[in-house]
């Protein structure tokens, strides 16, 4: 890997975290709802610009692997990774793997949830360990 592509996956990275902190919170202080807005707007926008940033890419090939390293893994990564979610099964589906592509949002949804809930039960479990209980 070259330290200077490595650099600029951190700095669109550094990017895009701030601006999904910024986006989300606005959208949710926008909208006064209990429901996750924000994250929703995150995704939303984070999915449609990963498409047109692959699009440009693929119909023009115009930007170069420095500039795609920048743009999908560091920024789009930066403000969500629910954007490369949704291109990698884009990409299964358009190679007409459908099965794989179904899977892989089954699987993504699944093992996501369990994994949460499984990290928020070990939290409790630790604090129940050390608070000598």
């Amino acid at each position: 890997m070259n330290l200077s592509v490595i650099l600029l996956v951190g700095a669109g990275g550094l990017m895009g975290a701030i601006l999904r902190y910024l986006v989300g919170a606005w959208v949710q202080n926008a909208t006064g709802a209990a429901f996750p807005y924000g994250t929703l707007a995150v995704n939303a926008v984070g999915c449609f610009l990963i498409g047109l940033v692959v699009g440009v890419a693929e119909t023009r090939q115009s930007l170069s692997n420095e500039a795609q390293a920048f743009l999908i893994a560091g920024a789009l990564g930066g403000f969500t990774t629910f954007s490369a979610f949704g291109m990698d099964t884009i990409r299964l589906l358009r190679a007409g793997a459908y099965l794989a592509g179904s899977a892989n949002v089954i699987l993504q949804v699944a093992i996501g949830l369990a994994a949460v809930l499984a990290g928020l039960r070990l939290a409790q479990w630790l604090h129940h360990r050390l608070a000598g209980g």
